[in-house]
């Protein structure tokens, strides 16, 4: 399954690429794409599991840009 995100408040191309490494790394993320110029996220994932990884999506955005939001879904 794939969704997209809306990431508000991003600042800079270099948190986008921190936080798309991090949330491509978590368990059961077949792939993450963050894009700094839409704003966007695109997670893919097994449908069960999208809801906790959008939780941690979230977690790992606020860690590396504490204004950016993750908008539910895009």
């Amino acid at each position: 399954m794939t969704k997209a995100f809306r990431i508000q408040n991003l600042g800079c191309a270099s948190c986008a690429a921190k936080m798309e490494k991090k949330i491509a790394a978590l368990p059961g993320v077949s792939g993450a794409r963050v894009n700094f110029m839409t704003q966007r996220l695109t997670l893919e994932a097994d449908e069960e599991r999208m809801g906790g990884l959008m939780k941690d999506a979230q977690a790992i955005i606020r860690s590396i840009e504490p204004d950016a939001t993750l908008v539910f879904p895009l």
